[in-house]
């Protein structure tokens, strides 16, 4: 059976995926035994992201060679703007994270690195690019959230983080992404593997810089 382009893709970097997926980080997640201020600092990593991830995102609509795909990219948009801004604003407030701690605390390197690659892969106008990157941030993401035993922690601030990456409308967007790179990228096959690599690397130290602090 002929390997499918996105599956070529992950196996390429399965050793670092993997790494990620199982990391300590997602472990204590998933047993709500995270410290807060570990929590905390990953959280206001993850939401600088999003200004440079919807970039990304309108991106992909504006390369994408198909409406169908558009309109399901679209109602992605609308899922970020809305139930995962809101998960953390909420989950700030739990931390006791105030807007000028968030303001004050600097862009860690894999933070900047993940800023910077996604509107690097939006600035290339390349719809396969732009998937690639997307099936990192989002697929190594359903990867670990499914990883996570059940039940989930009581506290919303862990269960939700995972159920907002492991949930039926997310694991069909997932397929959808790589249907898509499936698709298209086997037509700019060297750069969607660059773009693929990196964003692997930077998902694992993302993880890793969460702990940068020292154990707690």
């Amino acid at each position: 059976m002929t390997l499918r382009f996105s599956e070529s893709l992950r196996q390429s970097c399965e050793a670092t995926w993997t790494r990620a997926v199982e990391h300590r980080f997602v472990q204590e997640l998933g047993e709500g035994r995270i410290a807060d201020e570990v929590m905390a600092a990953y959280l206001i990593q993850d939401h600088r992201f999003l200004d440079s991830f919807l970039v990304l995102l309108g991106a992909a609509i504006a390369s994408s060679d198909r409406f169908e795909s558009r309109l399901v990219l679209g109602r992605f948009v609308g899922m970020v703007c809305g139930e995962e801004n809101t998960y953390f604003l909420r989950a700030f407030d739990a931390l006791g994270v105030d807007t000028d701690t968030r303001s004050r605390t600097p862009d860690t390197a894999p933070t900047a690195g993940f800023k910077a690659i996604m509107r690097e892969a939006a600035e290339t106008r390349s719809y396969a690019a732009a998937l690639a990157v997307l099936n990192v941030a989002e697929g190594l993401y359903l990867d670990w959230a499914q990883r996570v035993p059940r039940p989930l922690p009581t506290n919303f601030v862990h269960a939700e983080w995972v159920t907002l990456h492991d949930n039926p409308v997310f694991v069909d967007f997932v397929a959808f992404l790589q249907a898509e790179l499936d698709r298209v990228g086997p037509g700019d096959a060297a750069l969607a593997q660059d773009f693929f690599q990196r964003a692997v690397d930077l998902e694992l130290a993302f993880f890793d810089a969460a702990y940068a602090d020292g154990d707690a």
